[in-house]
């Protein structure tokens, strides 16, 4: 008697394991290539959605824009993208791309210069070019677009020259962010809603918006997504009152505002 327990316990074991498994094989799942700075507000609005959308499940492919462009551009199988400035969108959207009913100016951020919370010698730009400042992170202006409004701002304010033989190129902003954490630079130069999420560090602002190009993130589907329909209503989710609640939570600020 024992042993059929044993026998039938494994059996519904397998079932009730076979029915969670087959459930998740009949979601429609979603890629979003997004840029890294969206980490955490996108996977909790993605959460929200999917617990609204229980046949949806939504995968994200974080990383410098630049880099998601090019591998959107190489026919990456992905369903929406949203970039963190506006010339890397827009090229996919001239080679027709991205959905050209489907895509809008969806958030807006700000740069901020970070260091060590320690570190009280930096209490501006100009501060950098000091001696003892031997290492500042930037994302690679060519591919990652939080490097390259820094780099503007560098140019604006007369500086990049004197700073340029310090700068540590990153992959993305959040790598910007972890060498100074670490300690591994003595200064970063992210977005303000990047600097919000962290203890570990001290924020400077940049005075002056004018110092680099409107720091603008363009959101599309991508135009041959295996699933447009699903990937519109997603599209729409994100416009919405809902989701814009979580993306100003997290220090964004709507485009249109």
């Amino acid at each position: 008697m024992k042993k059929l327990h044993i026998v039938l316990l494994t059996a519904l074991t397998l079932f009730i394991s076979g029915c969670a498994d087959d459930s998740e094989s009949n979601k429609t799942e979603l890629t979003v290539s997004a840029a890294a700075s969206l980490r955490e507000v996108m996977e909790e609005a993605g959460q929200l959605y999917m617990k609204q959308n229980p046949g949806i499940k939504i995968v994200y492919n974080f990383g410098g824009s630049g880099s998601l462009q090019q591998q959107i551009s190489q026919g990456a199988p992905v369903d929406l993208f949203i970039s963190a400035a506006e010339d890397k969108f827009d090229y996919l959207h001239s080679k027709n791309l991205i959905d050209q009913q489907h895509s809008v100016r969806l958030l807006r951020n700000e740069l901020v210069l970070i260091t060590q919370k320690d570190n009280k010698s930096i209490d501006s730009a100009e501060s950098l070019t000091m001696d003892s400042i031997e290492r500042i992170a930037l994302g690679t202006p060519e591919s990652v677009p939080a490097g390259m409004y820094a780099k503007q701002a560098l140019l604006s304010l007369q500086l990049w020259k004197d700073l340029e033989q310090k700068i540590i190129p990153t992959k993305d902003v959040r790598q910007v962010l972890s060498y100074v954490e670490t300690g591994n630079v003595d200064a970063g130069i992210v977005y303000k809603t990047d600097a919000m999420i962290s203890d570990k560090i001290r924020i400077i602002p940049l005075n002056g918006k004018e110092l680099h190009d409107p720091i603008v993130y363009p959101l599309g589907v991508v135009a041959r997504t295996e699933h447009p329909n699903e990937s519109i209503d997603f599209f729409n989710f994100l416009k919405g009152q809902e989701a814009l609640k979580i993306f100003k939570k997290f220090g964004f600020t709507a485009a249109l505002e």
